[in-house]
This record gives C-alpha cells, structure tokens and sequence, in this order.
C-alpha cells in the first residue's frame, strides 16, 4: 500500500474518504450528519457509509466513531481506522484518503492500522485477494508516518516469514534474509562452529533434520551507544516434536513455531533504517526439531554451553533447549539486556489465551518497561510468577535439571528453565507468544495467520 501526505485529503478523487465523529460533536460534512441514523452517535467503534452523489470529490465517505475527544489515542485511532479500512475492502475500494479532525496526532496509528488491516498472504494464491492500493493523508506529522511506515513494513516481514510454509522458511533462507538487511552486519555460523561454541543443547534439537541448522547473529552498532540490548527469537522453523511426535492436528501451524525468529528479523530491519543510538545483537538458534535416525531421544543428557547438562524429559520441549545456548551467547556480549520471544508453550495459550502474551523475567524493572510499552502500542502483555517449586519440579537423578516438569503451570516452568542460562549481571525478559502470534480467526485489526507479535513493542523499547 503506497502512502501520500497531501495537502487536503479531502479534494482527492478517492473512492473512499475516512472522515471521524467524536461522541456528541457533528462531522466536518455537513450532509453526511443529515443523512446518518440516530444511532450513529459517534461512539467508539460506530462505523455509517454515505455515497457523495458527486456532491464532493471522494466517491463515498465513511465515518468511525472515535468516542470523547479526550480520551482520543494511538491505540483507539489504530483499531478504529483498521475497522474502517476492513469495510472499505468490503466497498471495493482501491484507493482511500483519511481526514481526521482532532489535534491528536493521528497520521502514525492510521497508517499502522490500515497497513495491519490491509494485509494479505496470498502469495501462493492464483487470484490475489482485494486490497487497498493507496493510502492518502493530509493534517499529519511527516516523522510520525514515516516511522509507522517502517514499523508496518517490520511487521509485514515478520508476519510473511511465520505464514511461509516450512518448505520455504528454512534456517537457511531465514541466515539469507539476515544477511540481506540494510545497514545491519550478520554472522551466520554452520554446524561446526555452533560445535566449537559447546552448543550441545541447540545441536540435540538440530540434529534430526535434513536441514542444517544455522546460528544467526544479527548486529546494529552505532557510535557511543546509550545502552545495549540483545533481542532472541525462537528459530523453530518447523516443530513436529521429534521422536515425541505432535498428533497431525498440533502440527498444522508448526511452520509458526518461529515467529520469535521472524519478529526480530522484522526489527533488525527497522533498526537499521531508524538508526537508534542503542547497539542492538539479534540472536536466532534456527533449526527444525524432526524424527529421523539421528534425532535426539528421551533419556539422553545434553551439555549447554554454559557447561549445565539437560536431561531430555520430552523431545517436543525443544524451543527452551535452542533458547538457552542462545542466552548463553547473548550473556557474552556484554550488553545491559537480554530479551527473548518465542513461542514456547502450550500452558501460556491454555492460560492467556490469544488476547495477551506471557513475560516474566529476572528483573522487575524490565518486565514492567516491556509490559508499558506494550500497551502503548496495542500488545498486551501479562506477567507470569517465577517461583522456585518450578524449577524443583525439573530436578534430575542424572542431570543438573530435566527440560521439563509436570503438567501444571507449564509456561512458568519453561521460564524457570532459561533462567539457569541467563547470567546473573544480565537483566532478562522472557516474551512468551505462544497464544498470540498466529491466529484462527480473526481478532480486532489481524485476519487469520500471523500477527507480527512483538515487533511492535521492541521497537518502541529500543528506541524510546
């Protein structure tokens, strides 16, 4: 979707026009207030669809209701404008300007909502799904669209890798991608040099796949950061649970099990157009976690690198085993922060479900920054406990800890297990998106698929 600023977006020839109302305050068109039911009141959400007749330039205006003018935000511009961009694909609409009568600053949350809500995966389809074409906005602040831009095409990038079907979205063509992002430096390192790192955990996991794994360190260094962050995304490109095999059915959307991946690729890519002054690492441990004659089996105990050896409870708790090499290599970067994002539990879905994700971490402040930001951006994030009867539970007679504990408060124990890996100067946050990074149907701005969870919110932390 191509994005103009212009003058009036009210004199363009567009075939719909986005106009507001507040709660109990007219519209800026006249007859459009005569015409509309009295039900249309301008509450938060309310959507009315008039035809112009050729009385002004747009073909048809639609107007959303935004509620009271001061309670106005990012977060109620963005889902409103994504509603009214839906019905504008319903209209057949290829070309549509926004003008918004508020002082609110509303240019960057229109253009992230309509760019949320306009997306489509229909690359592998004959005939391609109707979409908005161009964009128009008047009355807004240039350096506020221009960001919305970038972080819609971060999370374009993120949600196109999760939809790819495993086939395509290797650890090879994910080390690829990475080493393609402007004004990013990459280091891809094959199966020997993940050896050398003591990587034992991560190469059990990797080892029943014909596809090689890779391990990819993505770096945006500018002169005299403020701080440094290191960002892990759970590179599982396709999870069948190994020799612990997943029933068909929970294996549908396994080509989803590295959205952790493709978020931070998708921040990596912003990062490097937005330029921070905060160095920022970005790990992926990429692989897939298959059954073959040389998997990883239930009973085997496996060195990490930071010398702690694993007992293999279940082959299918195998993101944790390739995020707690990554934290081991991430800890030697001497950075301030360790955030990581996967998809990693089945309990967290059980638990929050697709309406907010899991974060717990070793530090109070971080978590709650995170958690701050994520509703300044619309991701909601809910904090987990971190208790040590969790970590008791994955006690080993053979081993310092098992992969895994009993059924209950599952989410909470996978924290507990990273956190073994997690050195103690390092602040670490732990983003669980198992219940929110693909969906089956649709919710608020998202279609079915994935969402692109996370880019949001670690953009905005970085940057801020």
């Amino acid at each position: 979707m191509e994005v103009k600023i212009v003058e009036n977006s009210k004199n363009i020839e567009s075939d719909v026009l986005i106009i507001n109302k507040f709660t109990g305050k007219g519209t800026t068109v006249p007859f459009l207030d005569e015409f509309a039911p009295k039900e249309f009141e301008g509450k938060n959400g309310q959507i009315f669809v008039i035809h112009t007749q050729g009385k002004c330039a747009p073909k048809q205006i639609l107007a959303v209701g935004l509620g009271d003018e001061d309670k106005v935000n990012n977060n109620i511009i963005r889902e409103n404008i994504a509603k009214a961009i839906k019905k504008c694909i319903e209209l057949k609409a290829k070309t549509v300007a926004i003008d918004l009568n508020t002082t609110y600053n509303y240019g960057g949350p229109a253009v992230l909502g309509a760019s949320i809500s306009n997306y489509r995966f229909d690359k592998y389809k004959t005939k391609k799904e109707d979409k908005i074409e161009k964009l128009y906005l008047s009355g807004v602040d240039t350096a506020l669209v221009d960001r919305s831009i970038v972080v819609s095409d971060a999370m374009e990038t993120a949600r196109n890798l999760s939809n790819e079907p495993a086939a395509y979205a290797t650890p090879s063509k994910l080390a690829e991608i990475a080493q393609n992002l402007d004004g990013i430096q990459t280091e891809v390192y094959n199966y020997a040099k993940i050896e050398e790192f003591g990587m034992g955990a991560y190469l059990a996991v990797a080892k029943g796949s014909f596809e090689a794994p890779k391990f990819i360190h993505m770096k945006y260094v500018p002169q005299n950061p403020k701080k440094k962050i290191a960002i892990i995304g759970k590179g599982l490109c396709f999870d069948s649970g190994g020799l612990d095999i997943k029933p068909a059915n929970s294996m549908l959307n396994m080509k989803d099990d590295m959205s952790g991946a493709a978020c931070v690729i998708g921040v990596m890519k912003a990062i490097g157009k937005l330029k921070p002054d905060v160095e920022v690492h970005a790990l992926i441990a990429a692989c897939e976690n298959m059954p073959s004659g040389t998997s990883y089996k239930p009973g085997d105990i496996l060195t990490a690198m930071n010398g702690k050896t694993i007992e293999v409870d279940n082959t299918d708790a195998e993101g944790r085993l390739t995020l707690a090499d990554a934290l081991c290599y991430a800890c030697k970067l001497n950075v301030d922060e360790v955030i990581d994002i996967a998809t990693l539990t089945g309990a967290c879905m059980v638990a929050l479900g697709t309406v907010a994700s899991g974060i717990m971490g070793n530090n109070d402040e971080l978590v709650k920054n995170i958690i701050e930001t994520g509703k300044e951006v619309g991701e909601t994030y809910w904090e987990l406990p971190m208790m040590q009867e969790y970590r008791d539970n994955m006690n080993s007679d053979v081993a310092d800890m098992k992969n895994t504990g009993t059924r209950y408060g599952g989410a909470s124990a996978a924290g507990m297990f990273l956190k073994e890996f997690v050195t103690d100067n390092v602040k670490w946050a732990h983003l669980d998106v198992a219940g929110t990074a693909f969906l089956e149907k649709p919710q608020k701005e998202f279609g079915k698929g994935a969402t692109g969870i996370g880019v949001r919110t670690l953009i905005k932390y970085i940057i801020k």
